[in-house]
């Protein structure tokens, strides 16, 4: 297992976590992770690589060990932000290479399109849902906004790491125990209690109030200039979902001027845990 470093990075009044590996002189190349992940899950993909990269993989404000922005809900526009924040520091001067999964990847599109100079090619490894889709109408979101606000939302405990690890694999069993293990350390921290809980800010399971009509996300797309990659575990079900709808698809599809498409099999919707060495081919060949 390749040896990280962690580095603490002040972004718009948060304290980020940084995790880097690999030599600063080398290419950089940013991971960007999911929703309630953490940047170490990363790790096995990193462990893969052949070449020599400045790999950085930042936390997300509320999640890991990063800061709590303290707001009621998290939502794209902050973590957009907080991209372009960080990559003035990490690549000022060119644009970047990008790998999101999820959530990390949604924000990656939606930034590719919105600083279209600042990013030379972009993987998107399961997160081309766009964000958006079909919402509750505005009273019924809000409403259900305000309920949770009031609800006490907390993370789910586990009596231990090991059962933590033992749930990761009852819901993918794709996952072996080192490395659930692994990862149950990563995300998990204990609480005062001595139980386990998700090392993630609970706002982050809350809804936001705000919608985020698809229209405009894949407006955002269009002015994307950079190469884009698209990735998907053939057992996620959410590529099935997509071409089961042949109008959405091409209204993604069509939205890139220069897109790839590849599919890994026996991997689900976390791909990089899955099926890191494949993934770890695809992103060199592709910012070859």
């Amino acid at each position: 297992m390749r040896a990280s470093r962690s580095e603490t990075v002040p972004i718009r009044g948060v304290d980020y976590h940084v995790r880097r590996w690999g030599p600063g002189h080398a290419p950089p190349l940013v991971l960007l992770h999911g929703s309630q992940d953490v940047c170490a899950s990363w790790q096995f993909v990193v462990d893969a690589l052949e070449r020599d990269w400045d790999v950085v993989a930042p936390a997300w404000r509320g999640h890991g060990l990063s800061g709590r922005s303290g707001a009621a809900t998290y939502g794209f526009p902050a973590y957009v932000a907080d991209l372009d924040a960080l990559l003035e520091r990490v690549t000022p001067d060119a644009p970047a290479r990008l790998v999101g999964h999820s959530m990390g990847a949604q924000v990656a599109a939606l930034y590719a399109g919105v600083r279209p100079d600042r990013v030379s090619r972009l993987v998107n490894v399961d997160g081309f849902g766009p964000p958006g889709g079909r919402h509750d109408p505005a009273p019924r979101r809000w409403a259900k906004w305000l309920a949770q606000l009031g609800d006490g939302t907390a993370q789910r405990p586990y009596e231990s790491f090991d059962e933590f690890a033992l749930r990761m694999r009852s819901e993918n069993p794709r996952l072996d125990e080192a490395r659930a293990r692994f990862l149950a350390e990563q995300w998990g921290e204990l609480a005062p209690d001595g139980t386990v809980v998700r090392r993630a800010d609970p706002a982050l399971k809350r809804t936001s109030p705000l919608a985020m009509p698809q229209d405009e996300v894949i407006d955002c797309w269009r002015q994307t200039r950079a190469a884009v990659l698209w990735v998907d575990g053939a057992q996620s079900g959410l590529w099935a979902r997509l071409a089961a709808d042949p109008q959405a698809f091409e209204a993604r599809a069509g939205a890139y001027a220069d897109l790839r498409i590849e599919h890994v099999d026996d991997a689900g919707h976390n791909v990089h845990h899955d099926q890191p060495e494949r993934l770890a081919r695809l992103i060199e060949a592709f910012m070859a």
